[in-house]
């Protein structure tokens, strides 16, 4: 309850019965869940195929005594214990062009956290027909150059978040502090879109 003495009474209101989905809990979407939840969010349906491993632990919102289970079960566990009194819809699968929309239907904001260029373009391609916003993230690799992490709206339901050019493939790791600025800055677009203010 921290973090909702902070909001108005419609405030939270809002965050408390919105649905927002997140694919992917790695490095973005484990961070970004964190985020929504200490932001007041109760209900989230967050799908990942994976299970934690040692290389995860730079960056994402897991602990070491984690390693070996499943990232959404970990995830739930680490969630609440910030709010033990979430409405988690966990789903352990690899999202592909026919779950990916079921998986997400009900859902009033999906953010995108997955890892590579492919995946998210199947995401994006499967969901945006369903006309409701989607927060995206591309280019937050390296360190340092934290002014180029931008923010942009393309179209009318896309906003994507990045500087759009430093990907893993470029050789350049996936380290906490720019993947955290990600993961925040997509979380800070979904709240300010649920309380209509300026994203």
């Amino acid at each position: 309850m921290g973090a909702n003495t902070y909001l108005k009474d419609e405030e939270r209101e809002i965050l408390e019965s919105a649905t927002v989905g997140i694919a992917g809990a790695g490095g973005l979407g484990s961070n970004c869940a964190a985020h929504l939840v200490r932001a007041g969010l109760k209900r989230l349906v967050i799908a990942d195929f994976d299970v934690v491993s040692p290389s995860n632990l730079n960056r994402q919102f897991f602990f070491r005594d984690q390693l070996g289970l499943k990232k959404v079960d970990a995830l739930s566990e680490n969630l609440r214990r910030i709010e033990p009194d979430l409405d988690l819809v966990l789903h352990d699968v690899r999202l592909t062009p026919v779950n990916a929309r079921p998986t997400f239907e009900n859902c009033q904001i999906i953010v995108e956290a997955l890892d590579s260029a492919d995946a998210k373009s199947m995401l994006l391609g499967a969901l945006l027909p369903l006309g409701k916003p989607i927060v995206s993230a591309s280019g937050l690799a390296g360190w340092g150059r934290s002014r180029t992490i931008g923010q942009r709206r393309i179209g009318k339901n896309l906003i994507l978040i990045g500087d759009t050019t430093s990907d893993i493939r470029n050789g350049l790791a996936p380290v906490s502090p720019r993947v955290g600025i990600a993961a925040a800055m997509e979380a800070n677009a979904v709240v300010a879109l649920l309380l209509n203010k300026e994203i």
